[in-house]
């Protein structure tokens, strides 16, 4: 696990594996899935390439706004037996790079939650081969193939975290107006003189 916390400036600035994953919660926030937000930002070369959130398909009606993932079940992760309606997050964002013409080859990814293993087979055949993570999410057999990827050389996992300070900084900056004129207070005119 990365240790984020070290950080030594008086106004100590996130990592930059904070700052990417802070990003990926920041677009979790647009999730219109009901059962949980995600969210995912590709980067190469500390540049963000494209960002996206899980909800269901492109002119397809909203979990949130219409209440339900499907009539008489409140969300996906309901049922046993009816896929969820939503296109994850990494899927999402690899969907955006690729519309806008923006190659993913060499590139890491943030991402909220550990990708499922449709999105890590998604995330590897991009030629993404860097993951970071907030929370686990693979068990189990699940968990087995994702570790044969990895030991195969296909792609490195890093589960990462916030450290306190960071997430209390951010949200000061997220409740309070960040960009304001400081007044300068005037020196008394007998230090202006000497």
């Amino acid at each position: 696990m990365y240790n984020s916390s070290s950080n030594s400036q008086s106004y100590p600035r996130p990592t930059w594996n904070e700052y990417f994953l802070m990003l990926a919660k920041l677009a979790a926030t647009r999730s219109t899935c009901l059962a949980f937000p995600v969210g995912a930002v590709i980067v190469k070369n500390k540049q963000i390439l494209a960002t996206g959130y899980n909800g269901s398909p492109s002119g397809s009606a909203h979990c949130t706004a219409q209440g339900y993932c499907y009539p008489d079940l409140s969300s996906c992760d309901a049922s046993k037996t009816l896929p969820s309606r939503a296109v994850h997050a990494e899927a999402n964002a690899i969907a955006q790079a690729a519309k806008h013409g923006i190659s993913t080859d060499g590139a890491s990814i943030y991402v909220t939650l550990e990708p499922c293993l449709s999105c890590l087979k998604l995330i590897i055949s991009a030629g993404i081969h860097e993951i970071f993570y907030e929370t686990s999410f693979n068990q189990g057999d699940k968990a087995r193939v994702r570790d044969s990827f990895i030991q195969e050389g296909l792609v490195q996992l890093h589960k990462i975290d916030l450290s306190p300070e960071t997430a209390s900084r951010a949200s000061q900056f997220l409740l309070n107006p960040t960009s304001f004129v400081k007044e300068i207070s005037t020196p008394p005119q007998e230090l202006i003189d000497s």
